[in-house]
């Protein structure tokens, strides 16, 4: 495949797949600069680039929003394709909402990847919903209208996170901490990460997903 096709390709994958179907994908790069794509691989040459979730469903009322995601309950690791078509979806929000307060885009994307994996329509078991998992309270005192609405989310997310970083000023992991367990929290034992093991495992979690 040529090199320019691969963004177009990668855009028609959940297309090209049958409803339900698990595949990784690989790629190839021959002698001539050749790139191939594909699911079934014939030599030891293509190496594997992503990997798709495991097949899942809905029904029933609320179709369409996984419950139990996020505030931890999201697993990072490899991205499979659709995560990563998702995460290039958002981008341009997550850029625009980073610049608008000041933020490094990279600590926003590494929030989502922690709290929602980059589906809009995560729901925890806490209710925190949406990208950036925002509790009912939150998103009241931030304006957001509309938990689902990725551009709204993000926008909500982004303006409570700068307003961590200037209230924890050059902590980051801090800032992070007091997103998962909330500011009070941090505050209450001496501005340092409170000894809860959720809140620890998220700011490690999301910490590795900024460096990385």
């Amino acid at each position: 495949m040529p090199r320019f096709l691969a963004p177009f390709f990668f855009a028609l994958l959940p297309c090209l797949l049958p409803q339900g179907a698990v595949a990784d994908i690989f790629k190839y790069v021959d002698g001539d600069g050749h790139v191939f794509y594909t699911d079934n691989p014939k030599h030891a040459g293509f190496k594997r680039i992503l990997t798709s979730p495991p097949a899942f469903s809905f029904s029933g009322r609320g179709a369409g929003r996984l419950r139990g995601v996020g505030r931890g309950g999201q697993r990072d690791g490899q991205f499979s394709a659709a995560r990563m078509l998702r995460r290039q979806e958002f981008a341009p929000m997550i850029d625009a909402a980073a610049s608008k307060y000041s933020l490094d885009p990279a600590l926003l994307h590494a929030v989502i990847q922690a709290e929602s994996g980059y589906n809009p329509g995560a729901v925890s078991n806490k209710g925190a919903a949406g990208l950036m998992q925002l509790m009912p309270a939150t998103a009241t005192r931030f304006g957001v209208r509309d938990r689902f609405d990725p551009q709204d989310n993000i926008e909500g997310g982004a303006r409570y996170l700068s307003e961590l970083l200037d209230m924890f000023p050059s902590n980051v992991k801090l800032a992070v901490a007091a997103y998962n367990s909330g500011e009070n929290t941090v505050k209450r034992f001496g501005n340092q990460i409170p000894p809860i093991a959720e809140t620890q495992s998220y700011v490690v979690r999301v910490m590795n997903n900024y460096y990385r």
